[in-house]
């Protein structure tokens, strides 16, 4: 199956299936999708998008991003969920010589962790309805807050630690051409060191520094982030394969 699906104006779509999760059993194909921003859908990427026959569409920025950038183009039947899981601006000046990217990444990545609950728990549980599937997770570069939910999602499915790293660092793919695309488009934003960068340390760091603190992600995901067992249930039911694979 197809993991990276090309768009003219996309940079970051792809498809999450294929990774063993819970019992041996894999992650099905063309039921979950990450992207970067949709609001970038034009010309024939839209009717490229619509033959996805995407049901749902979370999109995890802010208001203020829908509006100054776009939202998905509306579609007769497509549900629209705005979650921005993101409790706090970046701060910037703790982008110090002494802290890599990684690291930076890794510590705004446990904020969002604790600021916005209640929308994260809400897009985990959006994810989860089998009738909302095929679904898309989305922000502005589908890495960082995409990048969380996503694990999220994987953890509960019973992915492993290393797939859900191996998985945020395939953004990597996508960063030069995203960055290309982003400046011209927004000539005056401004862009620091890490900008479009997706290391894989930083989301094994997240994974440690989560760890440490809860026992797992799927144990903050169960326990602090109130995601019940009927919904790990749900995951587990739509977007894993009945069986698992022979061999």
């Amino acid at each position: 199956m197809l993991r990276h699906i090309k768009f003219a104006n996309l940079h970051n779509f792809r498809d999450v299936g294929g990774y063993v999760g819970h019992g041996g059993r894999t992650v099905r194909w063309q039921r979950l999708y990450r992207a970067d921003s949709l609001g970038w859908l034009a010309g024939d990427d839209i009717p490229a998008f619509r033959a996805l026959r995407v049901r749902t569409v979370i999109d995890l920025r802010h208001p203020y991003e829908i509006e100054k950038r776009g939202r998905v183009p509306e579609t007769e039947g497509l549900n629209y969920h705005n979650l921005p899981i993101e409790g706090r601006r970046w701060d910037f000046t703790l982008m110090r010589d002494d802290v890599t990217v990684a690291r930076f990444l890794a510590d705004r990545y446990l904020e969002l962790s604790e600021d916005r609950a209640d929308l994260l728990r809400t897009a985990v549980e959006t994810v989860a309805e089998a009738d909302n599937a095929p679904a898309v997770v989305h922000c502005a570069a589908g890495k960082d807050r995409t990048g969380i939910l996503i694990a999220l999602v994987l953890a509960l499915a019973g992915v492993s630690d290393e797939d859900i790293v191996a998985d945020y660092a395939l953004t990597g793919l996508a960063t030069e051409r995203f960055m290309a695309d982003w400046q011209t488009r927004h000539p005056d934003s401004f862009m620091w060191a890490g900008f479009g960068l997706a290391p894989a340390e930083a989301m094994s760091m997240f994974l440690t520094d989560i760890s440490a603190r809860h026992g797992s992600l799927a144990a903050y995901a169960t326990g602090p982030l109130g995601i019940g067992q009927e919904t790990v249930a749900e995951i587990r039911g739509h977007l894993l394969t009945d069986t698992a694979p022979e061999g």
